[in-house]
């Protein structure tokens, strides 16, 4: 039990770092640009601790699932508009409350210091400065498992020989009368071999084996290994049998609905050992985009995930291991690693940080979705305002002035709303049915 709790406090500090970090990516511009920020603050409800320093007062809550700075002139005055006027509707109420809010934060003679005078690069800069701190962040905790752990991948020694033959689907393990022999155990092939070349072609990596083998079905080819510090030469007749159809890189290919393909193809019945090895330093940026790319996925298709999290939750369905899950779920996979008996330490420690790599660039990819109060909704804005003003210099119209944001409060408010149902229903199905290792 102890582990599975250091395991969970791992990456609760590190979920805090990481939103710490993010804010100050905010509140460093924010400052340089001249900014009044009266808030810092990691975390929301009741605060916890705070003090004040300067201007800004820094602290942390009672609910570390969050953060902000509090900047103040967020929004614009309504033209012709200074003060107060009776709003009726709600969400007429929420646009004007915004504004008033935003108005009164202006204390007299900050009135140059809010954020809406800066200039729209500088907004930009301001808002993008959070998601940016957790993609550096992201790059530094990939580059130190790729660099100094490493990663663990099929070496070119093998691992194991089957005795029999069975289908790729086949949902036994076990070998039963009758079933066919396996080629490679019949050519003599035994785990600890490492393989050198087939068919004559040098071998560097376990997948160039298998694409030989998969091609040469029911064809005799040579086979080179390395025993016992000695070359040996075995000649092996793939079978044809029916397997999963793979990639360039080795990964199972599945249709439009998700399930494996399958392929009649060369099979001897061996597997690899697996090694770790350390990655050199041009790997990290690109394994840092396919991360990137991932998430992007899955925040595509989360209306579809979110029904699937539903049934999994309601139903009998299983949950997906690569689904979206919520604190909840992240700090229950990381306390599994780390009560895992049967890995090595240095191996927990990568998994935890993997963990936590990946959350920072779950936060960076989803506080760019160009909906307000993400960072993403302030940067769209002021990407749009950029645009009518160089439409109306262009056309030599007048300045349209700022891009008036408390208008969206009301779709901001749905956003919001959306956002916690997400996550309450999330939280719910990590509690009944969570992604489990074990």
């Amino acid at each position: 039990m102890l582990p599975f709790v250091i395991g969970v406090v791992i990456i609760v500090i590190g979920l805090a770092v990481s939103i710490g970090l993010h804010e100050i990516g905010h509140l460093v511009p924010a400052k340089l640009f001249g900014v009044k920020v009266t808030q810092y603050m990691i975390g929301f409800g009741p605060t916890v601790w705070s003090r004040r320093k300067g201007e800004t007062e820094y602290g942390v809550k009672a609910i570390p699932l969050g953060g902000y700075i509090a900047m103040i002139g967020m929004f614009p005055p309504a033209k012709g508009q200074q003060v107060h006027e009776d709003s009726t509707g709600f969400f007429r109420g929420l646009v004007q409350d915004a504004r008033d809010s935003s108005m009164e934060s202006i204390t007299p003679g900050d009135e140059e210091r809010a954020f809406y005078r800066l200039p729209v690069w500088k907004r930009i800069v301001v808002m993008f400065g959070g998601p940016f701190m957790n993609l550096v962040l992201a790059v530094a905790l990939f580059a130190v498992l790729l660099m100094g752990f490493g990663v663990t991948q099929p070496s070119t020694t093998v691992g194991s020989v089957s005795a029999c033959a069975l289908p790729a689907t086949s949902e036994r393990q076990t070998c039963e009368s009758g079933d066919p022999a396996a080629p490679g155990a019949a050519a003599g092939i035994e785990p600890g071999d490492r393989i050198v070349s087939v068919d004559g072609q040098k071998i560097t990596s376990w997948n160039e084996s298998t694409a030989i083998i998969r091609d040469h079905a029911e064809e005799p080819i040579e086979l080179v290994v390395v025993r016992d510090g000695k070359q040996v030469t075995l000649e092996v007749t793939p079978m044809l049998s029916e397997r999963y159809a793979t990639d360039e890189k080795g990964q199972v290919v599945t249709d439009a609905s998700g399930d494996p393909v399958t392929v009649q193809a060369g099979f001897v019945g061996i597997s690899p050992a697996s090694e770790t090895v350390q990655q050199p330093v041009t790997a990290v940026l690109p394994a840092v985009g396919e991360q990137i790319t991932g998430v992007a996925g899955i925040i595509v298709n989360l209306p579809q995930r979110m029904v699937d999290v539903w049934n999994a939750a309601f139903g009998t369905e299983e949950r997906d291991p690569n689904g979206p899950i919520s604190v909840v779920g992240v700090g229950r996979v990381a306390g599994e690693i780390a009560s895992l008996d049967e890995i090595p330490l240095a191996s927990k420690a990568a998994g935890l940080l993997g963990i936590l790599a990946s959350l920072n660039i779950a936060l960076f990819v989803f506080n760019l979705i160009p909906l307000l109060p993400l960072d993403g909704g302030h940067i769209a804005g002021a990407l749009w305002e950029a645009i009518r003003r160089g439409f109306a210099k262009l056309f030599r119209r007048p300045d349209p002035g700022p891009v008036d944001l408390a208008k969206l409060m009301p779709l901001t408010f749905g956003v919001v709303v959306v956002l916690g149902a997400m996550s309450a229903l999330l939280i719910y199905a990590d509690i009944v049915k969570p992604v489990t290792l074990l």
